[in-house]
Order: structure tokens, then sequence, then C-alpha cells
């Protein structure tokens, strides 16, 4: 994983090679909730995330993005979660963090220093949130954010993925920038062993009708380096928000 960085054209076509990720490279763990199935370490680019993705509308849980999408947008904890991650974006520790990165940003567009965090010292080892940190960069005149998740479902992380677009396109449309591309790095991917089986048949039904059967576009180490944007906050340098 070190030294490799797939690239991904859609959200879809993530979510299923995560999905095959874990089947095929994955080895017997556990759970606070059960028996799990625990892959390599993984990180990638997604260049385009939306509801609109073929891949989610014919594999994914519509029923489960309102309440996906509320961990993200409501401050308050929306049961069956044990955090906010709106809560934690915009007042842990009482900071609105997406003011402070946007601020700074505008600021310093140069800036490496984006980043933010979800966790707090001395959480309760039952909520520590899944997604840790969220950096943001100005590269080339867009706005490139790179989430880490200590440790990710993959079989819901298509879930988690498209809300994380509209963050970055919510600080990018403060800066009056584009979206780049969202890079992710998952340290634990897993499936519960009780999801073995919709996540067989998730990957049987993709592979039969011949949809994310792709593995990504694979480059060697890290990607997007492409130095300090000196020009400052100008959308027209880069190409459009995808």
């Amino acid at each position: 994983m070190a030294d490799l960085l797939r690239r991904f054209a859609t959200c879809g076509e993530c979510w299923v090679w995560l999905m095959r990720h874990v089947r095929d490279e994955g080895g017997p763990a556990e759970d606070d909730r059960g028996p799990v199935i625990e892959a390599p370490a993984v990180l990638f680019e997604i260049d385009r995330a939306g509801w609109d993705d073929p891949l989610l509308a014919a594999y994914g849980d519509a029923g489960r993005i309102a309440l996906y999408s509320s961990k993200f947008t409501e401050v308050a904890v929306v049961p069956p979660f044990k955090y906010s991650y709106g809560g934690r974006l915009r007042g842990l520790l009482g900071v609105d963090q997406l003011a402070w990165v946007t601020a700074l940003l505008r600021a310093r567009p140069y800036s490496k220093s984006g980043w933010i965090s979800l966790t707090a010292p001395g959480e309760r080892p039952d909520a520590v949130p899944c997604l840790t940190s969220l950096a943001f960069r100005l590269r080339e005149g867009r706005l490139v954010m790179t989430a880490a998740f200590r440790s990710q479902n993959a079989l819901t992380s298509y879930l988690n993925y498209v809300p994380l677009r509209s963050i970055q396109s919510e600080v990018a449309d403060d800066l009056g920038v584009g979206c780049g591309s969202m890079r992710v790095f998952v340290d634990v991917p897993h499936i519960y062993v009780a999801d073995a089986a919709v996540v067989e048949e998730i990957l049987g039904r993709s592979e039969r009708d011949g949809l994310g059967e792709g593995e990504g576009e694979a480059s060697p180490g890290p990607a997007g380096r492409s130095g300090r944007d000196r020009g400052g906050l100008r959308p027209d340098r880069g190409r459009g928000a995808p």
C-alpha cells in the first residue's frame, strides 16, 4: 500500500473495488459488533462522488442515504450513531473547524496546515469516530481534500464518501474555487461477517452486469503535489469542479 495510490473516476467504482479488496485480501478478526474480515490499509483518490452514480443507484441502499447524510449535516448526535461528524466539524471544543480552515486557506492559499481533527483526547472507547481527520489544500486553483479513517466498513463506505464530497464542496464554494480530487486513507478496511452474504451478492451482481470491475489506476506514491498555488484563490487556473 505504501507505494500505491489508486485513482477512481467515480465513488461507485471505488466502493465495489473496496469490498472486493476486503473479500479477497482480508482475514478474520474481532470487533465489538461481532467477527469481521479485515484487509490491509488502502489509499485512493475519487474524482466524482454523487448520489446519481449508476453503481450506487443499482446496488446501494437508498433508504440509508438520509440517515448517513445526517451524521455530517446535524450538529447533534443522530441515533443509532454515537457521534456526529457535523458536530465535530462545526463545534469540536467550541471551534467551527470548517470556518477555521476556510479562513486559513483564504489568508495562506499555499498552506499545508489545513488539517482538522475529529477526535479529542480521552474519548470514550465506544465513541471514537471512524473518520479521524480531514485535510484541505489549494493546488492549481482547486480544493483538494484528504480524509483519514482509522477503520471503515467497506459495505457502507459510499454512504460516507458522498457526504464528504459535500463537505469539500462547501469549503470550496466559500473559497470561490472548484473541487479537486478527494483522497482517502483507510487504515483498517473491513466487512462484518454478518454482512458477507450481502457483499457477495453485490459483487456477483456487479460482475454479471459488467459494472465496477475496474481496479482503479494505480500509480507510485502520493499524487497531486504540484507545488504552492502562488496565484492565490484563482478558480480560473484549474478545471471546473467535476
